[in-house]
């Protein structure tokens, strides 16, 4: 197992100073921290995903998490044990520069990736109940998200290929014609980068749909996975080939930035999007499931799961399956919730679980 035993927040939103450790009742294994509306226990979430790569599961600026009426940075640091042994790892920002990112690993100076050779991370909020009935560029930065998790470099990747993409769409649409040579280059970069990131992807959806399909088909509803407008294949051809339509339009219309996760309600044969809310969040559970023991397969690692919010729109027969699928996983969960009666299936549930209260900036044994 990899899992956080202490977790240090120093003016993060609305913790002016929060530490808590994760194995007070025994183990490091499930944490459970149950409170009010607005105590921070999704704070405490956004912390934790900021300690991988990217912007957390907030997506926010860096400045945003810094406390309001602080001093302007902010800190979270943690103590990581695994099979590769023990390391503290921290990241945060100055007040001097809010929007520039420090890490340290073991007290040494350290590049944001270098955190994700400690630990994964993958998450589910609130917000991502609408996942399968929102846009297709949400559910693309939910699956690049899970191959980040497999391919450490996929994120650089798909910054370095957004960003020749602007340029190309700037030189388009810019008064005056574009230099060619310069846009030939874009579009080589683009090709290059894109033909990595649809081979990520491709290879990540392949292993969870094979994952998935020996799943059965309760008692979560049993997800069939496929991407489509993944294709890079002759991309700077294309690219090039289609410069006038894409001025016109301000974009590109082809690349990889176009791909979709299709997902299906297997038994029912239903496009997510069409299924019940208690259905899709069981699809995305699966998903998310199925895609930490593909990562704990690979790596020998699995990933830590934050699960904000998890028991909404659950029924009791669901949250009792995802408690006892999480515990013989041996993974590590961090669940939020209001009321305690939710996790009530994990009542006695051994030493596996830790129990915690948030409470006017306060965590204590629940």
């Amino acid at each position: 197992m990899t899992a956080i035993t202490r977790l240090t927040l120093t003016d993060f939103r609305s913790h002016a100073a929060l530490s808590i450790d994760a194995s007070i009742n025994a183990g490091p294994g499930l944490v459970v921290i149950t409170g009010d509306n607005g105590a921070g226990k999704t704070n405490i979430l956004d912390a934790i995903s900021l300690l991988a790569p990217g912007r957390g599961l907030r997506g926010a600026p860096l400045s945003d998490a810094a406390r309001q009426d602080g001093p302007g940075g902010w800190s979270v640091a943690a103590h990581l044990i695994s099979a590769e042994g023990e390391v503290q790892i921290g990241t945060g920002t100055a007040a001097a520069a809010p929007e520039r990112r420090l890490v340290r690993v073991n007290g040494a100076a350290a590049t944001a990736t270098a955190l994700s050779d400690w630990l994964a991370l993958v998450w589910l909020t609130p917000a991502m109940d609408r996942l399968f009935s929102e846009s297709s560029g949400s559910r693309r930065r939910f699956l690049d998200r899970l191959v980040l998790a497999l391919h450490p470099g996929h994120g650089q990747r798909v910054n370095r290929y957004e960003a020749a993409m602007r340029e190309r769409t700037r030189l388009l649409t810019a008064d005056g014609p574009a230099d060619p040579v310069w846009l030939a280059g874009l579009e080589a970069d683009m090709a290059e980068h894109g033909a990595a990131i649809a081979a990520a992807r491709a290879d990540v959806v392949a292993a969870l749909a094979a994952e998935l399909g020996g799943a059965p088909d309760g008692p979560f509803a049993r997800p069939l996975i496929e991407l489509s407008g993944n294709d890079a294949d002759d991309l700077a051809a294309r690219l090039a080939r289609g410069r006038a339509r894409d001025a016109a339009a301000s974009r590109a219309i082809e690349g990889p930035h176009r791909a979709d996760l299709i997902v299906t309600h297997a038994a029912k044969a239903m496009p997510a999007a069409s299924c019940s809310t208690g259905e899709q969040k069981a699809l995305l559970i699966a998903i998310v499931l199925a895609h930490a023991a593909l990562v704990a397969q690979r790596s020998g690692r699995p990933p830590i799961l934050l699960l904000d919010e998890i028991a909404a729109h659950l029924d009791a027969g669901r949250r009792a399956a995802l408690y006892e699928r999480l515990t013989a996983m041996g993974v590590q969960a961090w669940m939020t919730g209001t009321d305690p009666a939710l996790f009530a299936d994990l009542a006695g549930g051994g030493p596996s679980t830790c129990w915690l209260t948030l409470a006017a900036g306060r965590v204590m044994p629940a």
